[in-house]
């Protein structure tokens, strides 16, 4: 049955491989499950509902990635998008945090649209391959910076913004020395390398008391207070027209972006460096955004996280299914799950930046029209640390540099149509 849903052998895989890669990947994504509420929470929304609509979220929209769409990416409330909800939409404009739901829904809904209208698509196909490599390495710095952070390695500082953690303190030795097994491992040939690099981490912190041991069961946290409890009436109001707008732009590029540069490492892009069935995958995260409201959190996209499951040799939706019931099950073993600290998925963040930074020597250095955009997407999506803010500029480069160099022919449609709203949302949103 395995064999017919996700056509294993076909992609060079087995049960045993998919299922490590699934675990590989929710262990480096589970903390969203605790991390969302506290920032939903922080606009008013009931943190226990919203840690249920989480694993909810996640699960349904991994699931439905896995058996609509036969890839390995999970889904989940995003970081940023989230961020973005609390402390901007509700925090700072005012909204409620019902009408915040409610701008998430209909932005989902305008998912839904161009996704079946394939127009998200045309616009995915349309991204210059020096773009897609560039997507690839800026995300795969992009995990890099979060994996230094959780790491402690890198924190902040007033007046250079980062600078170097405390090498002494006990969890940045164990981060450091699980980057090095894992290195070792994987030099090594050793399967499931970045799993128990994981393991080990979570294991040695238990044993030192870095983190408590927290039981094993706990029921799961009534949905009620935030189930369908999205403001509709309100999210259409004028006012936060650009508030949807934000909300769209930000999940169709996060989303496409992440997609693309998880494929990419996986080696799922055919000839011409496209997606096959990339309108069931579109199609699968736009569902998840409008499910995601429906239960009660922000949006949920396409995970980062999940270039780790690749990386141990996930290829089919059997991952992201395995990354569906592991979801389930937290919502019973959220204490057990909640033991495994940032700093023991960190490791695997960094290792993942690694491989995924060799998409850089695919860009046509010689070509400055195309060299020039791909490093300014490389370089501000961690800068910015968002994978919307890189494109934009990339995009916006891309344009730029063919119309003024009169190589316009070589301008796709899209991009320039893209680069143009990109421009317009900087200069008057």
């Amino acid at each position: 049955m395995l064999e017919r849903l996700f056509q294993l052998k076909a992609h060079g895989t087995d049960v045993r491989t998919e299922v490590l890669a699934g675990l590989t990947t929710f262990l480096t994504m589970a903390y969203i499950a605790f991390v969302n509420p506290e920032i939903l929470g922080s606009a008013g929304m009931p943190r226990e509902a919203v840690f249920t609509a989480t694993c909810l979220a996640a699960a349904i929209g991994s699931a439905i990635m896995g058996l609509y769409a036969n890839y390995p990416v999970a889904l989940a409330p995003g970081m940023g998008l989230n961020a973005y909800f609390a402390f901007v939409v509700v925090g700072t404009l005012g909204h409620s945090w019902q009408t915040a739901l409610g701008a998430v829904f209909i932005s989902g809904c305008l998912f839904l649209v161009v996704s079946i209208l394939r127009i998200r698509e045309w616009i995915i196909d349309a991204i210059p391959a020096s773009l897609k490599s560039a997507i690839t390495a800026g995300v795969g710095f992009f995990l890099a910076l979060i994996g230094l952070k959780n790491a402690g390695l890198v924190t902040a500082h007033p007046v250079t913004f980062v600078t170097l953690g405390d090498l002494h303190h006990l969890p940045v030795l164990l981060a450091v020395l699980g980057f090095l097994a894992i290195l070792v491992m994987e030099a090594r040939r050793v399967t499931g390398a970045v799993l128990l690099a994981i393991l080990g981490v979570t294991l040695a912190a238990v044993a030192l008391g870095l983190v408590p041991f927290q039981g094993l069961f706990a029921p799961p946290p009534s949905l009620a207070p935030t189930f369908l409890q999205m403001d509709l009436k309100g999210a259409i109001d004028m006012g936060i027209l650009s508030i949807v707008l934000t909300f769209f732009l930000v999940e169709l590029f996060d989303a496409s972006g992440t997609l693309i540069a998880v494929a990419q490492r996986a080696k799922l892009l055919d000839a011409r460096g496209r997606l096959p069935r990339l309108g069931r995958a579109l199609m699968a995260d736009s569902t998840a955004i409008v499910l995601g409201a429906s239960l009660g959190t922000s949006s949920t996209t396409a995970y980062l996280e999940s270039a780790s499951g690749v990386a141990v040799g996930g290829r089919t939706g059997l991952t992201a299914v395995v990354v569906a019931i592991l979801f389930l099950a937290m919502l019973v073993f959220s204490p057990l799950a909640a033991m495994v600290p940032a700093y023991a998925t960190a490791p695997a963040l960094l290792y993942v930046a690694i491989l995924m930074a060799r998409g850089l020597a695919e860009v046509q250095w010689d070509d400055l029209t195309e060299a020039a955009p791909a490093a300014v997407t490389a370089i501000t999506i961690p800068f910015t640390f968002s994978v919307a803010n890189g494109l934009a500029f990339g995009f916006i480069t891309y344009a730029a540099l063919k119309l003024l160099t009169g190589r316009v022919r070589e301008l796709p449609l899209a991009v320039a149509v893209i680069a143009t709203v990109f421009l317009v949302k900087f200069l008057w949103l």
